[in-house]
C-alpha cells in the first residue's frame, strides 16, 4: 500500500485508509477479521469517532495486541472542555489504548467556533492531553467550506488535520484544502463515495487521490471483501485521464447536487421517519431499472413513510449540507403514494 505523509504530524498512512462509520452495523467478530485484512492490505490508518455508537468499542477488541501497527484517529462531538475531556477519557477506555494518535473535533459549523476554541472550550481539553502525551495531534472535521475556510486561515496553528467531504460531485473545497496543505495540515478526504451514491469506487478513489489538495482517502469498509476491494484501487497509480473525466462528467449530471449523504445527521426524525433510507430507496425506485420493485417493497415495509412528514423542519436545521428535506421526503411521497 502507498504512503502519504500527513503533513506537519509527520505520520505517514495509507493513501486509502480505513473509515469506520460501518463497523457500527457490524459485530466483535466481523471487525476483528476487518481489521486483520487491514493489516493484510497494507492499511496503516483507522478512523472512528465517540458518535459510530459501538465503532470504538468493537474496534478497540480488534486492536488488542497490534495497536501499534496503526495509526488511530477518533474525534468528539464536544464543545466545551469537561464534555470533551470525558469524550477524551471515554475513547481511550473503549478502544482499550493508553493513546490516540489523532483526535478530532467532529462536525464543526461556523456557529460553533467560540465554543470550541474559547476560554473553557473543547480544544483546551484537547491541547491539555496533547500535552500529556494522550493524544498525538489535533484535528476537525467540517462539512461547509466556509468553516473549512475559518479553520485553515485562523487556526491552521492549533489543527494538524482536516477532513472534509471531496469526491467527483463535492469538490468546492479543493482551492482550500490545497491552502491547508501548504500550510502543513494533513486533508483526509470524507465522503468518496457521496454517501453511496457514487458506485464506480475505483474511479472515485483514483479521482481523489489524482488531487494535489489530499493526502488520504477513507472510504467506509464494513467487511473483509470491501477492504480488498477499496485498496485495491490503490499501487501508486493515480492517474485520471480524459476518459475518466468524461465518466466522471456524467455522475455528475446525473446526480446533481441535492442529493442524500446519508450521514444520518438529520436524524432524530419528530415523527420517526428513517430519513435517509427514505431518499435511498426512492434513488433505487428511479434509477436503477431491476430493482425498482426491491425498493418499492423495503420502502413499503418501513415504519413511517415520507408521506408522514409535518413539515417541522427540525431536520434541516440539523442537515450539513442544507438540503431541503422537507421538499425531498414530498417528492418521495408523491413517487411511492404513501
Amino acid at each position: 500500500m502507498f504512503k502519504r505523509k500527513m503533513g506537519k504530524t509527520g505520520l505517514y498512512a495509507s493513501a486509502v485508509s480505513f473509515g469506520g462509520i460501518p463497523i457500527q452495523r457490524s459485530d466483535a467478530e466481523n471487525t476483528r477479521q476487518v481489521v486483520d485484512e487491514l493489516l493484510k492490505c497494507g492499511v496503516n490508518y483507522i478512523d472512528t469517532a465517540r458518535g459510530y455508537t459501538v465503532s470504538e468499542e468493537f474496534l478497540g477488541e480488534a486492536l488488542k495486541g497490534r495497536r501499534d501497527k496503526f495509526i488511530l484517529a477518533t474525534k468528539s462531538m464536544a464543545r466545551g472542555y469537561e464534555d470533551m475531556k470525558k469524550d477524551i477519557q471515554i475513547s481511550l477506555d473503549k478502544l482499550k489504548t493508553d493513546y490516540i494518535d489523532i483526535y478530532q473535533i467532529h462536525n464543526l459549523p461556523l456557529g460553533d467556533f467560540e465554543a470550541v476554541f474559547g476560554e473553557n472550550g473543547a480544544y483546551k481539553a484537547l491541547l491539555e492531553a496533547k500535552e500529556q502525551g494522550i493524544i498525538g495531534h489535533i484535528g476537525a472535521t467540517a462539512h461547509s467550506a466556509d468553516a473549512l475556510k475559518k479553520l485553515t486561515e485562523e487556526y491552521s496553528d492549533k489543527i494538524e488535520t482536516l477532513m472534509f467531504p471531496f469526491n467527483i460531485i463535492e469538490n468546492q473545497g479543493e482551492e482550500i484544502l490545497l491552502d491547508a496543505k501548504k500550510r502543513g495540515i494533513a486533508t483526509i478526504a470524507m465522503k468518496p463515495l457521496a454517501g453511496g451514491n457514487i458506485e464506480d469506487a475505483d474511479l472515485a478513489i483514483r479521482y481523489i487521490l489524482s488531487k494535489e489538495c489530499i493526502d488520504i482517502v477513507i472510504p467506509g469498509m464494513g467487511s473483509r471483501e470491501e477492504v480488498r476491494e477499496d485498496t485495491l484501487l490503490c499501487s501508486g497509480n493515480f492517474e485520471f485521464s480524459s476518459q475518466d473525466e468524461a465518466r466522471a462528467d456524467e455522475i455528475r449530471k446525473k446526480l446533481g447536487t441535492t442529493f442524500c449523504r446519508r450521514c444520518g445527521y438529520c436524524a432524530p426524525c419528530t415523527v420517526g421517519i428513517n430519513i435517509p433510507s427514505s431518499f435511498l430507496f426512492d434513488n433505487y425506485y428511479n434509477h436503477y431499472e431491476g430493482l425498482s420493485q426491491w425498493a418499492r417493497g423495503r420502502y413499503e415495509a418501513m415504519d413511517k413513510h415520507a408521506g408522514d412528514c409535518i413539515e417541522c423542519r427540525e431536520c434541516e436545521a440539523r442537515c450539513p449540507y442544507n438540503l431541503p428535506i422537507t421538499d425531498m421526503l414530498k417528492k418521495v411521497s408523491a413517487d411511492f403514494g404513501m
